[in-house]
Order: structure tokens, then sequence, then C-alpha cells
């Protein structure tokens, strides 16, 4: 766990950093290929205008079936809007054309080279021209250009906390395991997809994500199987650690809403959720991948560790519902398994986790 920790610790520290290297050299560029991309980039934005332009008109139909606005006033809007997205259009196209008539004036330019110029990048650019890839290794100039319009974006995700077993019959005080010892990491990937074609208010959430369950047992007692039934029997001496740990594969999947701010440029847009509110709220289904108890205690006066792999019945099969409230990039996180910790036994033992979640976005 500590070795985890540290590791997820150098990787927070080196998000968003870039390193560049440059060898100096004068190239010859042709303008034809920078011609076109711009030619395409005007397609690109007479239809985006042309789609903002219908979406409002058919709002204002809606109002107007609805007896909310007169057809005057109808008419009215919908003029108002027209002209607003001619003269988007309009100044957009100019800029654009601008651009072109500089490229067409010229027909190659003199620049320092990109080819010899190297970027090494975590944690996505801030640069207008580039992309948004999480980690970026290579040439500058095969840094892809920002797309229009991404509506799908992928970040880290992180979470730690606190995690323990909800038992049938039994109060979360009674627990055969330590509040204060027993913990999850979480470490995965994830990617976000606005749903709707003009609007951030939903999001689905999905990936995969390494779980890391462990339960602290107390009482000088540890787990050992009978028959197939899993119980918790005094240890023969005194021990100094008992942990009982699961590593899960899991896919979760999460609604995402909130609210966002819209960030319009000259070559693209972007709904930004910076500094606000989100909710999330979902589950996950995977796999258990190992199941390993630790003992720690003393022997003839040695320290004795013993590590004893899977043979504990657990689920192979793991399922549950998770949600978050998060503002910013950070969020209080609880999940809980429907699915027993293990399999086929007469009292069941449902895993239940609360704590921080850090969404890398």
């Amino acid at each position: 766990m500590k070795t985890i920790t540290i590791y997820l610790a150098v990787i927070m520290l080196s998000l968003n950093v870039q390193i560049g290297y440059t060898q100096d050299s004068i190239v010859v560029k042709p303008n034809s290929e920078k011609i076109e991309n711009l030619i395409q980039l005007k397609a690109q934005i007479k239809k985006e205008e042309k789609d903002q332009l219908k979406t409002e008109v058919e709002q204002v139909n809606q109002r107007l079936e609805k007896g909310e606005i007169t057809k005057e006033e109808a008419e009215k809007l919908k003029k108002e809007f027209a002209e607003k997205r001619a003269l988007n259009i309009k100044n957009r196209v100019a800029i654009i054309d601008n651009k072109i008539a500089l490229l067409e004036r010229n027909e190659a330019v003199s620049t320092q080279s990109d080819s010899s110029d190297y970027v090494i990048r975590i944690g996505g650019s801030d640069n207008d021209e580039t992309n948004e890839e999480f980690i970026y290794i290579g040439k500058r100039d095969r840094d892809k250009p920002k797309k229009y319009d991404r509506r799908t974006r992928s970040d880290l995700v992180f979470a730690i906390g606190f995690n323990n077993a909800i038992i049938e019959g039994e109060n979360i005080d009674d627990s055969p395991y330590k509040l204060g010892g027993s913990g999850f990491v979480e470490l995965g990937w994830a990617w976000k997809t606005r749903v709707f074609n003009n609007s951030n208010a939903l999001r689905l959430k999905y990936g995969f994500s390494f779980m890391w369950n462990k339960l602290d047992i107390k009482d000088n007692k540890y787990l050992v199987e009978i028959d197939g039934n899993i119980v918790l029997e005094d240890f023969p001496t005194n021990l100094n650690k008992a942990k009982f740990r699961m590593t899960n594969l899991v896919f979760p999947v999460h609604f995402e809403f909130g609210p966002s701010k819209k960030i319009e440029r000259d070559n693209y847009f972007r709904y930004s959720t910076d500094d606000k509110f989100k909710i999330g709220l979902g589950g996950f289904a995977g796999f258990n991948l190992q199941t390993l108890q630790k003992l720690k205690y003393k022997e003839d006066g040695r320290r004795v560790k013993d590590k004893i792999k899977n043979g504990y019945n657990t689920t192979d099969f793991v399922y549950g519902l998770s949600g978050y409230i998060a503002f910013d990039d950070v969020a209080l996180y609880v999940k809980y398994d429907l699915s027993p910790i293990f399999k086929h036994q007469l009292i069941d033992q449902n895993n239940i986790s609360v704590g921080l979640r850090f969404d890398m976005d």
C-alpha cells in the first residue's frame, strides 16, 4: 500500500509538466496544406453556427406551442437569432479569409524548424493550437491541432479512503474490522462524453479501474476457510497485524450532471467544469483478480510474515453502486458492493468505501 501511494504521489506531482527540446534550424514550409485546413475550418464554422440557429429556432417554436410567447414575439426572436448567427459567420469567416490571404501572398514561409523540437507533456496542453491529450511524447510538429468540437475527453482517476464491511444483522460499530486501519485505493482511467449535442448538462463517464479493498482484522483474529465457510478464529499467538485484501478490476459507469462554462475560440470551443459542482451516480462491475491475507507475528523470538493468496471463497464477479459529489477535480466518493465479499455464506458481508476521489481532467 505504501509503495502504491508513493508511485501515485509521483504521478500527481508530474501533472501538467511540459518539457521542450529544440535544435535551431531554418526550413521552408509550403502553405497549401495550411490553406486547405483553413478552408475546411470555414465550412466547420458555418455548419456549427447553422446548427446552433436550428436549435434556437426549435426552442422558440416549443415556447410558442406552450403559449409562453405570441406569434409576433416568436418571429422577432427568430429574426434576432438569425441576425446574430449570420454576423457570427461573417466575423469568424473574415478572420479565416485574412489568414488565407496572407498565406496566398506568400507561397512559402521560412520558420524555425518544428521537426527537431521535441515535447514531453503530462497533463494536457493549455496551448490553443495543440490538442489536450493527457500524455504526449514526440515531435512538436506531430502534436495534433485541437478539434473544433471535442465531445469526449479522458483523464486519470485516483481515489483513497476508508473501507469496511456491512455484515447482515450487525451494526457497523460491531464490525470485526478496524474502522481506521481498513482502507481502499482506486487507480484507473475514465472517458467523459457529452450526451447532448448543444448542451453539457449531462455527461456519461466510463472507464476501467483497479481497486484494492483492505480489511484490518481486530481482536487477534484471522480468516479461515472451513468446508467452504469463511470464519474468524483466534490466532494461536499474539498477532501484530492481520489484514485481508481484495484486488479487483472493474469497469465503472456514471451519469454526471452539473453546471459548466462554454469557452469559445476562433478555431474551437469547449465546455469547462472547472470550479463547478458536479454529481455522479452510477455503478461498477468487474472481476476479482486476487485475494491476500497478510499475518505478522512473532514465533520463538523471530518476526514472521505470512502471505496467504487466494483460497478464501471470494466472489469472482463483483458489482455495486457508486457515486460522488465534486467541486472542480476533488470529490467525496462512496461505493458499495452489492456482491458479497465471500460467496455461498450463511451471513453475507458487503464491502463499503468512503473517501476522496481525484479526477485529473
